[in-house]
C-alpha cells in the first residue's frame, strides 16, 4: 500500500498481515495468506486444521437461518459451510463432503451459506442463481452443476444450467432481478465476517471451526467428537430437533483473537541453486545474481518491473536477473502465460514475450497471447507445439517446486545472491542489499575467486547465515494512525442517512480493493442496526497498484452528479474485475442516466481532482490503506467485524445520551 510517494507496492490493512506488495491467496483463515504448496504434489494445501475445541468459547454461534440444507433437521451434527462457487478449493472439498454423507448418513446435515469472494467475478451471480434454484426446490442440483463448471459461470452459462436442471428459467431470472438473492448473500457474509470466516471454504461443525479444503480425516475427528457430545445431550433430555440451537446457544459470534504478534525472524541467506536454461538478463559473469519468482497475472509482479529496469540501468554488468515461474492457482491465466513465455524462450524471445504479457495483464486469453506471439515475430506453429510440450510443462513444475523449497510461495519473490527480498518494493529497498552483495563479491574476486565462481562461492560460505540490516530496507513502515479523533467532515461526499445524525461514518475506499468489498455488508448491517442514528459518507482512496480504481472513482462521481452514486457504488463492488469504461457506460444506461453528460463527466479534470482531494485529505488524517473508516473521527482500519464498529458506535452514542 502506498502513502504519498514514499511507499510503493505495500498493502497495509487492519485485517491482513502479508508480505509487502506480494500476490497472495485468499485464505480460509479469514485474511490473505501466502500460498502454501505441498512439495510432493506441487498443489496448494489448506492451512492446518485447528485442534479439538477446548471449551464453550471455541463454539461459534452460526445459525442455519434460511440456508439450503442436505440431511435431516434433527441430525446430531450440523455442518454450516461458507462457500464460493468460483473458488477452486471449495470445489475440491466436494468429494470430502460426499464421503461425510456416505459415512454418517442421517447423523449429519450440511447447511450451505454464501460467501462469494470479491475477486471471483462470477461467484456473486452464481450464488444468486443458486438461491433462485433453492426457491424452486433445486438448490443442490444447481450447486452440483455450478461446481462441475466453475470455470464457466458467465451469465449465459448460468441461465443454461438453470434450464438443464429443470428450473422455470423465466421465474428464476425474475427472482435474480429482484435482488432478493443479493440480500441473502449479504446476510450470509455478515455472519461469516462476525465469526471470522472471511475466506472459503470455511466450516463450522456443531459450531467448531474447520477452515480450508481439509481432508476427510480432519472432518471425521471433529464429527466423531461432536457425536459423542450430542448423544449425551440427547440422553439428558435435549430434543433432537432443538439440539443444534442448544449447542450453539452459548457460542461466540465474534472472530477468534489474532495470534500474538511475533518479531520477524532475521533475514537468512538461502542456498538457491542455479538452474541452466532459465531466462536471464544482464551480465554473463555477474557479481550479483537476482533470481525472481513471478506470475504473469500478478499485479505486484507487474508493478515491480520499473524497479528491475532501474537495477539494470544502475548496475549494468555487475548484475544478472533470472526469471522463474510461480503461477498462482487463483490466477487462471497465469499458467497459460507462463507456457507461452517459455515457448517464446525456445526461439530466443522470452523477454519480448515477458514484456508483452506484463503490459497486457488484463488480456491473457489464448487469442490475446497468440497475438503477442505474432507481434514479436515468433514461428507460430513451433511456438504452439512448444507450449504444449512436456519439456515446457516440466520446466514450470520445476520452477514451482523450487519456489516452494526456497520459500517463494507468494509473488514476486527475489533472492539477491540468496538474500530474500519479498514483494514489489522500490529500488531503494533492493539497492542496500545489492550494494552489500557487490562489496562481498568484489572482496572475493580480489582474493582470487573467478567472477564466474562468485555465486557458487557465496552459496558455499554464506548460505544459512543471518543477513544484517536488510529487514528495515525490505519493510518500509507506514505512518502511524492518528492517536485520537480527527475532524473529518462529509464535505461534498455522497451520504447515506441524515447528515446531522449523531454517528458520522466516513469511509475511505477503493472500488478495486477486495477488503473494501468485504466491509460493505458490515456497513449495511450498521445501517440496519442503527437507522437514523448513523450517516455514512463515501470518500475516494484509489490505491496506486489498482489500475482501474481511479477511473472507477471518477465514474462514481459522474453518477453522483446525476443522483445515482449508491447504485453505481453497489454495481462496481459486485463487478470488481469488470471496471472498464464500456461497462461504466453500460451501467449508466442501465440506471437511466444522461449518457452524454456521464461520458463528459468521465473526462472532466475537475472530477479527477475531486478524487485527488479525497486522497490528500485521507493521508492528512492518517489513512494508509483501504478500507479506512472514521466513526465520529475515530479511525478503524481494515475490514473490521461488525462488533468492532458496534463497540465504538455504542460508546459514541453513550457520550451523547
Amino acid at each position: 500500500m502506498k502513502t504519498g510517494a514514499a511507499l510503493i507496492g505495500m498493502l497495509v490493512t487492519g485485517a491482513v498481515g502479508v508480505a509487502v506488495g506480494m500476490a497472495v491467496k485468499s485464505g480460509s483463515d479469514g485474511g490473505t495468506v501466502t500460498v502454501r504448496q505441498d512439495p510432493k504434489v506441487g498443489n496448494p494445501t489448506a492451512p492446518a486444521a485447528p485442534g479439538a475445541p477446548a471449551g464453550a468459547s471455541d463454539i461459534f454461534k452460526v445459525p442455519v437461518a434460511n440456508a439450503a440444507v442436505k440431511g435431516p433437521n434433527d441430525a446430531l451434527v450440523t455442518i454450516v459451510e461458507f462457500s464460493d462457487f468460483e473458488c477452486p478449493f471449495c470445489s475440491r472439498v466436494g468429494p470430502t463432503l460426499k464421503q461425510v454423507h456416505q459415512e454418517y448418513g442421517n447423523k449429519v446435515r450440511v447447511a450451505f451459506r454464501h460467501n462469494p469472494l470479491p475477486f471471483h467475478q462470477n461467484a456473486g451471480p452464481a450464488a444468486e442463481w443458486a438461491i433462485a434454484a433453492q426457491q424452486q426446490g433445486k438448490f443442490w442440483e444447481m450447486h452440483d452443476k455450478l461446481f462441475e463448471n466453475n470455470k464457466a459461470l458467465d451469465a449465459a452459462s448460468l441461465e443454461k444450467y438453470a434450464g438443464e436442471i429443470g428450473l422455470d428459467v423465466a421465474k428464476a431470472k425474475a427472482y435474480v432481478a429482484s435482488g432478493a438473492g443479493k440480500e441473502q448473500i449479504q446476510a450470509d457474509q455478515a455472519v461469516a465476517t462476525k465469526v471470522g470466516a472471511r475466506g472459503t471454504p470455511a466450516f463450522f461443525i456443531n459450531g467448531v471451526n474447520l477452515s480450508g479444503a481439509q481432508p476427510y480425516e480432519n472432518f471425521k475427528k471433529i464429527i466423531d467428537t461432536e457425536l459423542v457430545k450430542a448423544e449425551k445431550m440427547v440422553s439428558s433430555g435435549t430434543s433432537k430437533d432443538k439440539l443444534y440451537e442448544a449447542i450453539i446457544a452459548s457460542g461466540r459470534d465474534t472472530p477468534p483473537a489474532p495470534p500474538p504478534a511475533q518479531a520477524p525472524p532475521p533475514s537468512t541467506r538461502q542456498r538457491v541453486d542455479l538452474v541452466s536454461g532459465v531466462p536471464a538478463k544482464g551480465a554473463t559473469e555477474p557479481l550479483v545474481t537476482i533470481i525472481e519468482w513471478s506470475d504473469f497475472e500478478c499485479p505486484f509482479c507487474s508493478r515491480v518491473m520499473p524497479t528491475l529496469k532501474q537495477i539494470h540501468e544502475t548496475y549494468g554488468t555487475k548484475v544478472q536477473v533470472q526469471f522463474r515461474n510461480q503461477p498462482l492457482p487463483f490466477h487462471p491465466r497465469a499458467m497459460p502465460a507462463a507456457k507461452a513465455a517459455l515457448a517464446a524462450n525456445k526461439q530466443g524471445k522470452f523477454w519480448e514475450m515477458h514484456d508483452e504479457l506484463f503490459a497486457n495483464q488484463k488480456a491473457l486469453q489464448d487469442s490475446d497471447i497468440e497475438g503477442y506471439a505474432k507481434k514479436i515475430g515468433l514461428n507460430i506453429s513451433k511456438w504452439k507445439a512448444d507450449m504444449e510440450s512436456s519439456e515446457v510443462k516440466a520446466a514450470i513444475e520445476r520452477d514451482m517446486a523450487d519456489g516452494t523449497k526456497y520459500g517463494a510461495r507468494g509473488t514476486p519473490s527475489f533472492f539477491v545472491n540468496g538474500v530474500p527480498v519479498r514483494g514489489a518494493l522500490p529500488f531503494e529497498s533492493f539497492k542496500g542489499v545489492i550494494d552489500t552483495e557487490i562489496a562481498l563479491a568484489e572482496k572475493l574476486v580480489a582474493s582470487g575467486t573467478k567472477k564466474a565462481d562468485v555465486y557458487a562461492k557465496i552459496m558455499d560460505t554464506e548460505a544459512g547465515k543471518a543477513v544484517a540490516d536488510t529487514a528495515p530496507q525490505q519493510r518500509p513502515q507506514a505512518p502511524a494512525a492518528p492517536a485520537g479523533p480527527v475532524d473529518v467532515k462529509f464535505g461534498k461526499a455522497p451520504v447515506r442517512g441524515k447528515a446531522n445524525a449523531p454517528i458520522q461514518l466516513v469511509v475511505y475506499s477503493d472500488f478495486e480493493c477486495p477488503f473494501c468489498s468485504r466491509v460493505n455488508p458490515i456497513v449495511e448491517e450498521i445501517r440496519k442496526t442503527y437507522g437514523d442514528k448513523v450517516a455514512i459518507a463515501f470518500k475516494h482512496y484509489p490505491l496506486p497498484f489498482h489500475p482501474t480504481a481511479k477511473p472507477a472513482a471518477i465514474a462514481a462521481i459522474a453518477a453522483h452528479k446525476q443522483g445515482k452514486f449508491w447504485e453505481f457504488h453497489d454495481k462496481m463492488f459486485q463487478n470488481q474485475r469488470a471496471l472498464t469504461k464500456d461497462n461504466f457506460v453500460a451501467w449508466a444506461k442501465e440506471f437511466g442516466l444522461d449518457v452524454a453528460k456521464f461520458e463528459k463527466d468521465l473526462n472532466d479534470p475537475a472530477n479527477a481532482a475531486w478524487v485527488d482531494e479525497d486522497m490528500a485529505e485521507g493521508q492528512k488524517f492518517g489513512v494508509n490503506g483501504t478500507p479506512a473508516t472514521f466513526v465520529n473521527g475515530r479511525l478503524l482500519s481494515g475490514a473490521q467485524p461488525f462488533d468492532a464498529f458496534k463497540a465504538v458506535i455504542d460508546e459514541e452514542l453513550k457520550k451523547r445520551s
